[in-house]
C-alpha cells in the first residue's frame, strides 16, 4: 500500500518534514524549478510560486508483510483482486494534475509544491558564481561578526570576567591596605596569649585596639567592590570581500525584433537576479546602445524602448568611461556580459573586436558574448560572431540561443562553478 499526502502545508505547519522532503527530493525539485523559469515572466523570474513534479521519480512510504510467520490473505469474497495487486483510482480522482508548472503532461500522480522565493531561488540559482573571482583590494560589508575588544564596566551577567574582576579587587585591597586573614589571626593569638599571662592592662589595651582596628577595616574595605567588576566588551569586526563589477552591455537597435530582446533581456534579468543574490558587494552597470551608448538604470534597461543603427565599439567605449572612472582595475574585478543580435556596422566590427582584445580583456576576468536570433534561425553566423570567434582569447565566451527554453541552459554553461574550458561555442 503506498500512501500520498496531499495535504498542504498552511502557515508554515509541518515545516521540518516539508524540509526533509525538500533534501530529499532535492535534484527532482531542482529540475521542475528550472523547467518552471522558462514559462515565467521576465518580473516573475524570483517570486514565488508552485512547482509540479511527476511521483514515480519519488519514493513512496509503503508497508510490507513482516516476517512474523504469518500468512495474510486476501479477504474471501473478492473475486477480482489478488495480493500485491495495485488498485485503479477512480476517474477525475486525481489533484495533482491540476496544477501547472514543470510537470510534464497531467500525471495523476504528479505533486504541486508551493516555494516560496528564499526557495525557488535557492534551487534555481545552485551551483553558480562569478568565474575567476581575484582578492585585489579589499572593501568591507556589513558586519558580519564579533570579536573581544577589552572590558567594560556595565554588561550583561553572561559577559563577566570573573579573572578580571578578582584582579581588580585584589589591586584595590593592596592599595588600602585591607588586612589579611593572617594579619587578623596573629592579632587574635596576641591578645588571647597577652590576657593568658596577665600582662599589664596598657598591653592588653593596645593589643585590643590593633585587633578592633584591624576588623574595621576589614569590614570598611570590602572583598569586591562594585568598581572591580568587569565584563568582557565585544565590538563588530567588518568582513573583507572582494569586490565585483558587471557590465550589462545590451543591443536595442532597429535590428533587434522583440522576440530578440525578450530573449536579452531574460538572460540579462536572470544575471540581475544571480548577483543580487549570491553577491553582497557586486556593482551592476547597465549600458544600451543603438549607434550611441547610454549608462541607464536598472527600470530604462529592461523595460524601455530605443530604435536605431547598430555600433557595439560605441557600448564597449562607455564600459570604459565608466570603468576607469569608478571602478580601477587594481581594486575591482571586472566582468562585462554583451547581448546583441551580431547586425553590427560592417565598419565597426573589426574596431569592436580590437577594443574587446586589447582594452578590455586585459582588465577583465571574463566577458561573455550571448547573441540572440530568431526560432530556425543558424547560430553563430553574424559578421560580429566570427570576428569575436578570430581573437581565441579563453577569457571570452560566446554562446547563441533562438528560443526561452534555451537560455537558461546557456546561462548556467556561462556560470557554472564546475565550468571547465571556457572558449568560444554555439
Amino acid at each position: 500500500m503506498n500512501i500520498i499526502d496531499r495535504r498542504l502545508n498552511p502557515n508554515g505547519k509541518n515545516l521540518p518534514n516539508r524540509q526533509r522532503f525538500l533534501r530529499r527530493a532535492r535534484k527532482i525539485v531542482r529540475d521542475a524549478v528550472r523547467k518552471a523559469s522558462a514559462t515565467r515572466g521576465i518580473r516573475d523570474v524570483d517570486e514565488a510560486g508552485v512547482v509540479v513534479i511527476p511521483a514515480d521519480g519519488i519514493d513512496e512510504p509503503s508497508f510490507h508483510l513482516g516476517n512474523d510467520g504469518f500468512r495474510h490473505p486476501v479477504f474471501p469474497g473478492n473475486r477480482e483482486f489478488s495480493e500485491g495487486d495495485r488498485l485503479p483510482r477512480p476517474p477525475g480522482s486525481g489533484r495533482g494534475g491540476a496544477g501547472s508548472g514543470a510537470g510534464e503532461g497531467k500525471s495523476e500522480d504528479a505533486y504541486s509544491i508551493a516555494l516560496s522565493a528564499e526557495e525557488f531561488l535557492e534551487f534555481f540559482l545552485e551551483d553558480l558564481e562569478l568565474p575567476d573571482l581575484e582578492r585585489r583590494k579589499l572593501s568591507t560589508t556589513e558586519s558580519e561578526g564579533v570579536r573581544r575588544a577589552g572590558y567594560s564596566v556595565a554588561g550583561s551577567p553572561s559577559n563577566l570576567s570573573v579573572s578580571r574582576t578578582m584582579r581588580n579587587s585584589m589591586s584595590r585591597r593592596i592599595a588600602l591596605k585591607r588586612p589579611r586573614p593572617d594579619d587578623l589571626r596573629e592579632a587574635e593569638e596576641a591578645l588571647a596569649a597577652a590576657e593568658a599571662r596577665k600582662a599589664p592592662a596598657r598591653e592588653i589595651a593596645a593589643l585590643r585596639a590593633t585587633l578592633e582596628g584591624l576588623q574595621r577595616k576589614t569590614r570598611t574595605i570590602a572583598w569586591i567592590d562594585p568598581i572591580d567588576i568587569r565584563y568582557r566588551r565585544f565590538e563588530p569586526v567588518p568582513r573583507p570581500t572582494t569586490q565585483a563589477v558587471m557590465f550589462c552591455l545590451m543591443d536595442v537597435s532597429a535590428s533587434m525584433s522583440e522576440h530578440m530582446k525578450d530573449l536579452a533581456k531574460r538572460f540579462f534579468m536572470l544575471l540581475y537576479v544571480f548577483l543580487k543574490k549570491r553577491y553582497k558587494k557586486v556593482d551592476i552597470v547597465f549600458i544600451r546602445h543603438t549607434d550611441e551608448a547610454s549608462e541607464v538604470d536598472e527600470d530604462t534597461f529592461f523595460h524601455g524602448v530605443e530604435s536605431g543603427g547598430t555600433r557595439v565599439s560605441s557600448a564597449q567605449r562607455e564600459m570604459l568611461r565608466v570603468a576607469r572612472d569608478r571602478y580601477p582595475q587594481d581594486s575591482w574585478n571586472l566582468y562585462v556580459a554583451q547581448a546583441s543580435d551580431g547586425d553590427n556596422d560592417p565598419r565597426d566590427n573589426a574596431e569592436s573586436a580590437a577594443i574587446l582584445l586589447n582594452e578590455i580583456i586585459p582588465m577583465t576576468q571574463y566577458y561573455a558574448y550571448l547573441e540572440v536570433g530568431e526560432q530556425g534561425q543558424r547560430p553563430g553566423d553574424s559578421t560580429l560572431w566570427r570576428a569575436y570567434q578570430e581573437l581565441d582569447e579563453p577569457r571570452l565566451a560566446q554562446r547563441s540561443v533562438t528560443s526561452r527554453e534555451e537560455i537558461y541552459p546557456i546561462f548556467r554553461e556561462l556560470f557554472s562553478r564546475d565550468a571547465g574550458v571556457r572558449g568560444s561555442a554555439s
